[in-house]
């Protein structure tokens, strides 16, 4: 098998596998596997794939298991809700953990090469082609790679989707910037770093948590961009970032002297798709369903993708060896676009959510503080057993209007 990419998705899947007993060429475009960014949340949907995979412990060394998320006001401070995690881990079997992206990635990439994956840089897959005996792809330098299965884990720009879409990235016109504190700063000692904390605001949210045992300290500030919104090119910019978040509570903007203020990242996702599967081509990952961040579920999708297809592959592999390709990609295109479906269009929602302003704000304020710590009905579809057949897809939750808080009328979610 060949997986192009070599980002958290294209690992997972060349692990996943690797362990049911196939040959592996991963095709990784830069010159050497590293990952960008900073914090990443994996929720006990992940968590199980990776204690499956024998990785759980390993990934709790180099993370923080945190005991509460905490939603709070970023306008007056004010506490709406909170989860315990410490209750939603026995809930579901798993913890919710905070790890690093590049830890993550060193883990995942450490365990594909004990597996013996075959590892391959410098290598940008340029277009893909099904064969007779597979499916084919041909790089920048001329070279080509032949297998009996190609699957395509290469991102939001990735040239495999234009065999199933003509489509481009969606511009949520929201940006990012991230930074992380080192724990002697008096800014970690504020901080309580056993909670994930998101302070919602008109227009921007924020977020911070622990990393690497509360070495550190995770920020990500988020705001709507009126340069972005306008279509200019200089989207993003530092005044930008504070003129988001002047009105917010002074811990919030306290926080943002300590982001990285050379480099900013656009939100972008894409519109769903239900066909994932080319003949011997298949996406996985941001290639079929990149997500805004809302509900922190990208990265845990397309690891999930990868254990999907690896189970599939044991379902359909014969007691030669042999696998039911035809079979192992169906089952596999039969149950994952519906749930990245509805991730994507839930996450969409949720970003809109904690982005309200005016009466809006204040009717979903007050519906966060009547719920109950102990309520899972907007996460038992998400972080239990993640579904190999449709039929083991889970109910979703059901919307609460805004119009039944007392203080208006509105809509708290978009239809499923």
């Amino acid at each position: 098998m060949i997986v192009v990419g070599g980002g958290l998705g294209g690992l997972g899947a060349a692990f996943s596998l690797t362990r049911q007993g196939l040959s592996v060429r991963l095709l990784e475009s830069a010159p050497a596997f590293g990952e960008v960014g900073a914090g990443i949340q994996l929720a006990p949907n992940c968590t199980r794939i990776l204690d499956d995979y024998g990785l759980l412990e390993e990934a709790r060394s180099l993370g923080v298991v945190p005991d509460a998320m905490v939603m709070r006001d970023a306008v007056d401070g004010d506490e709406l809700t909170r989860l315990d995690l410490r209750h939603l881990e026995q809930r579901y079997g798993y913890p919710y953990l905070v790890i690093h992206r590049s830890d993550l990635h060193g883990l995942l990439l450490r365990a594909c090469e004990r597996a013996g994956v075959e590892l391959v840089n410098d290598a940008r897959v340029t277009s893909y082609e099904n064969t007779g005996a597979g499916a084919r792809v041909s790089l920048a330098s001329g070279e080509t790679h032949e297998a009996g299965v190609v699957i395509a884990a290469d991102g939001l720009h990735s040239v495999a989707r234009g065999l199933f879409v003509d489509d481009e990235p969606v511009s949520s016109a929201y940006v990012a910037y991230r930074g992380t504190v080192p724990a002697e700063q008096p800014r970690v000692a504020s901080v309580d770093l056993s909670e994930v904390v998101v302070y919602v605001g008109p227009r921007c949210h924020f977020v911070h948590y622990g990393l690497r045992g509360g070495e550190l300290l995770n920020q990500v500030a988020v705001f709507e961009s009126p340069k972005a919104r306008a279509g200019r090119d200089d989207w993003g910019t530092p005044d930008e970032l504070d003129a988001a978040f002047a009105d917010t509570c002074g811990f919030v903007r306290d926080g943002l002297p300590f982001m990285w203020r050379d480099k900013w990242w656009r939100m972008f996702d894409r519109d769903p798709i239900m066909r994932w599967v080319h003949g011997r081509i298949a996406l996985l990952g941001d290639s079929a369903h990149p997500p805004l961040q809302y509900i922190a579920q990208g990265a845990i999708m397309a690891i999930e993708d990868g254990w999907v297809l690896g189970e599939h592959v044991a379902r359909h592999r014969a007691e030669d060896g042999t696998v039911d390709w035809t079979a192992a990609l169906a089952a596999y295109e039969a149950v994952r676009p519906e749930h990245c479906r509805r991730v994507l269009t839930t996450s969409r929602a949720w970003g809109e959510l904690w982005h309200l302003d005016g009466l809006a704000r204040e009717q979903r304020n007050a519906l966060l503080r009547a719920r109950d710590t102990y309520d899972y009905a907007f996460t038992d579809w998400l972080y239990g057993p993640t579904a190999l057949t449709p039929d083991q897809e889970p109910e979703k939750f059901t919307p609460i209007p805004l119009s039944s808080a007392p203080v208006g009328e509105a809509a708290l979610a978009r239809p499923r």
